[in-house]
């Protein structure tokens, strides 16, 4: 009898042993892809994305008339918290908050020290490239609607439909087009089988949310060590586009795309675009300064800005806001923030839940 007990003992010792190194390699699989459970994940929610305007009036009467955005508040900010956060010497700036659907983006035009213009010879392929997909419950009325507006195209053609033979992609419709500024912004509609069931939803609505944020990247692999590994987003899609269509809608000759998406547990994706043809798009300035009208930022909720802050700055990552407040557990007006560079140079603005 002791024997069997020992033996029981034993063969219970092992499956725990073999229990426990299971779970052990899942939590490491589960790292190298991304797909750490939601208490792990540093980034809660991907909030909003803003932009610098020259003329916020006229950028706001642009969203608001052209693209239906609801503008929700407008505020001045000024003095030394702000200059260190946007890194900037003495800025005054006035900023507004716009809505579409469920989702916000801000505008800030910096009343002084202006910035430079948008590059006037951008492309759709340059690491600085962001944009913003809008999507529409017909995209044949919202091409009608923008070319009513003039709005200027980006796009070489009118709005692509991505062929059947791309599983990931097919029967999407999307077209390029940039506002006042110079910034590239997307129309997109899903086919019934694509895309989060509430884009689905019956709406008498023309311009229903934004669904993801784009910006291109140089090495995949690197954004994903800095967004997914870093920041805990998670891989949710991907795949690779290229053919006429894909020329046609990014106005690039060959253009040829990895493209990866990440999520947090609510809020806005953020798609990767890699080229893998051509292989000429121009890097993020050095000197790129955030009242320079190239500049976005998408603002990543975090559960612990501090503990965040260290991390990033462990690997060595480039911050625009002045260190010391990127440190700091608290601010006098609002939640803990910084903003930080990701590996091509895209502006990531860190706030406290």
């Amino acid at each position: 009898m002791a024997r069997i007990a020992i033996r029981a003992r034993l063969c219970g010792l092992l499956a725990l042993t073999l229990l426990l190194s299971w779970h052990a390699t899942e939590l490491q699989g589960q790292a190298a892809t991304g797909n750490l459970p939601p208490s792990t994940a540093s980034v809660v929610a991907v909030a909003e994305v803003c932009m610098t305007v020259s003329d916020l009036d006229h950028a706001i009467a642009f969203y608001t008339d052209v693209l239906m955005f609801e503008k929700v508040s407008e505020t001045r900010l000024s003095g030394a918290e702000f200059a260190r956060l946007q890194g900037l010497s003495a800025p005054k700036a006035r900023v507004a908050k716009l809505r579409l659907g469920d989702e916000f983006i801000e505008l800030t035009e910096y009343l002084s020290p202006k910035g430079r213009v948008f590059p006037p010879d951008s492309r759709s392929n340059d690491r600085w490239f962001q944009h913003i997909a809008i999507i529409v419950s017909d995209m044949d009325r919202a091409y009608a609607h923008l070319q009513v507006k003039n709005v200027r195209p980006a796009s070489a053609k009118g709005p692509q439909t991505l062929p059947a033979w791309n599983k990931n992609a097919a029967g999407i419709k999307a077209f390029y087009f940039r506002d006042p500024d110079g910034h590239y912004l997307e129309l997109l509609q899903f086919p019934s089988d694509k895309g989060d069931p509430k884009w689905h939803r019956k709406s008498d609505k023309l311009f229903l949310g934004i669904d993801h944020t784009a910006i291109v990247v140089g090495d995949t692999d690197a954004s994903l060590r800095f967004y997914r590994d870093m920041l805990g987003l998670n891989v949710v899609g991907g795949g690779e586009n290229y053919g006429p269509e894909q020329e046609a809608l990014n106005n690039v000759t060959g253009a040829h795309l990895r493209i990866t998406t990440l999520r947090a547990r609510s809020g806005l994706a953020i798609e990767f675009l890699e080229y893998l043809n051509p292989r000429d798009g121009r890097p993020y300035p050095a000197n790129a300064a955030t009242n320079d009208l190239m500049h976005w930022q998408t603002t990543l909720v975090v559960k612990n800005a501090a503990s965040t802050a260290d991390n990033l700055r462990a690997r060595e990552s480039r911050f625009i806001s002045d260190a010391a407040l990127s440190q700091k557990r608290g601010q006098p007006r609002g939640q803990p923030a910084f903003i930080v560079r990701d590996p091509d140079g895209h502006a990531m603005k860190i706030i406290e839940e």
